[in-house]
């Protein structure tokens, strides 16, 4: 994304420039990839427009007649605003046992967020505040606080950690213990509602390309060292032993490749200034597994699900269901009727079932899924995302853990040197306040485009 939107706007703002985009795997596109899975339109990488008020996603998408498609897609109606809750066993949970526990929790993610919250729940926010508390230990202190500390509610202890999870998934992070609340306050969003793309978000990316002369786009590239000496051009070296030399390169590798390579990936080495925010920056992992629901299942009655677990000591635990989809919480079609569910894993559990056979997965799904629904369940085809192992990616999206600050992100920005711009860096994780999405990923490399513009005084259309 942020690539090909630097090489868009440079195309399109001046013929000055003799423009390549080196891709080193087989397609366009990134973290972005819409694929299909049982005939429905599935994304394996980005999928929401998270908020569609001043989006250039969503203006993209608009102006590309993108939002509506008469092939069904992930999402197509959003997320049901009223799931189902169960609970090992077999339980359906009450409303009214969920959703005072779900309305506190949005209200403490609002206080970390630095937003207003509703009038009920401002003494348990007071009661939380204070010191440099992490994201975990905010929303534990406030479950405590609301609850009553020392009192056994073993249901609204399930549900309160199924919304961690949920928060897990957001962030792709292990742990809410690694997320400092005080840094949670720089992130922003755009207002409106969130949706996804009915076309497949891969058609943003071909929008994008599409004004690209061919022979522009080089795939199979796949860059092993960038040489940036002062007073020669830069050098790019691809693994087939080919180089090719520039004046200037946007480097817009995730965060997850910077961290398992930058050092020896630049020569000269990145300052250590630069270092330093890559190795405190966090990139975290989140997957996503299809199953498709067997033809002899109803799919009409499958359930947008929230799943609800017993803790680890209690003796009630189904030895059957596997731990690493303990920790998931959404399982729900892809949209109404849709013969395709899925589920969203992040952290180590994330990682784990990159490594799984497709039966182990599908086993475990069905196992999980009959225990909650009281109905024997057999799941067929497996579809499971592998972003950790990608080593074109080795992550999904970056975070700012503990110990590291948006100022990192900025420090990642920075180009090198800072009056030649031999070197430039665009992507998610080097936008401080949009980290982690893909219209994060896009202004970094409307920045980039327009820093080297300015460079060579040529006028930038805003």
């Amino acid at each position: 994304m942020a690539g090909l939107t630097a090489a868009n706007k440079l195309y399109t703002s001046t013929t000055d420039f003799e423009l390549y985009v080196v891709e080193g795997g087989s397609r366009i596109g990134g973290r972005i990839q819409s694929s299909e899975f049982c005939g429905d339109r599935i994304e394996t990488g980005a999928t929401w427009i998270h908020g569609i008020e001043g989006s250039p996603i969503y203006k993209i998408a608009q102006e590309e007649s993108l939002l509506s498609s008469h092939q069904p897609w992930e999402c197509m109606g959003g997320l049901s605003r009223n799931p189902v809750t169960l609970a090992e066993g077999g339980h359906h949970l009450s409303p009214s046992l969920v959703q005072p526990i779900s309305t506190l929790f949005k209200n403490l993610i609002k206080s970390i967020e630095g937003k207003p919250v509703d009038d009920a729940f401002s003494e348990t926010v007071e009661l939380c505040a204070g010191g440099n508390v992490t994201v975990g230990s905010f929303l534990r202190k406030g479950f405590e606080v609301y609850v009553g500390k020392g009192e056994s509610k073993l249901l609204e202890e399930g549900v309160f950690a199924m919304l961690e999870n949920t928060h897990r998934g957001l962030t792709a992070v292990d742990d809410l213990e690694t997320l400092d609340c005080a840094t949670e306050r720089e992130y922003k969003m755009f207002p409106g509602e969130e949706i996804t793309i009915a076309r497949g978000y891969s058609q943003v990316i071909e929008s994008l390309a599409s004004v690209l002369p061919e022979g522009t786009i080089q795939l199979g590239r796949r860059v092993q060292k960038i040489e940036w000496h002062d007073g020669s051009a830069v050098e790019l070296h691809f693994s087939d032993g080919s180089c090719l030399s520039a004046d200037h390169v946007i480097v817009t590798v995730s965060l997850g490749v910077l961290k398992h390579g930058a050092s020896s990936m630049f020569e000269p080495p990145l300052p250590s200034s630069k270092i330093g925010a890559i190795s405190r920056l966090g990139f975290g992992v989140l997957n996503k597994v299809f199953l498709e629901l067997p033809p002899s299942h109803d799919h009409c009655e499958f359930p947008f699900m929230q799943m609800v677990f017993h803790p680890t000591n209690s003796e009630q635990r189904d030895p059957n269901i596997p731990d690493w989809i303990r920790r998931t919480c959404w399982f729900y079609p892809i949209y109404r009727n849709s013969r395709v569910v899925l589920s969203w894993f992040a952290g180590k559990e994330a990682i784990e079932i990159e490594s799984l056979s497709e039966d182990e997965i599908t086993n475990g799904f069905s196992t999980t899924a009959s225990n909650l629904l009281s109905s024997k369940l057999k799941f067929e085809n497996v579809l499971r995302t592998q972003w950790s192992t990608d080593p074109l990616f080795l992550g999904s999206y970056s975070h700012v853990p503990v110990g590291s600050s948006g100022d990192d992100m900025d420090t990642l920005s920075e180009p090198l040197p800072q009056t030649k711009l031999k070197i430039l860096f665009a992507g998610e994780a080097t936008h401080r306040t949009h980290y982690g999405t893909t219209h994060g990923a896009f202004i970094s490399g409307l920045r980039e485009a327009n820093r080297l513009l300015k460079h060579y005084n040529i006028s930038v259309a805003e």
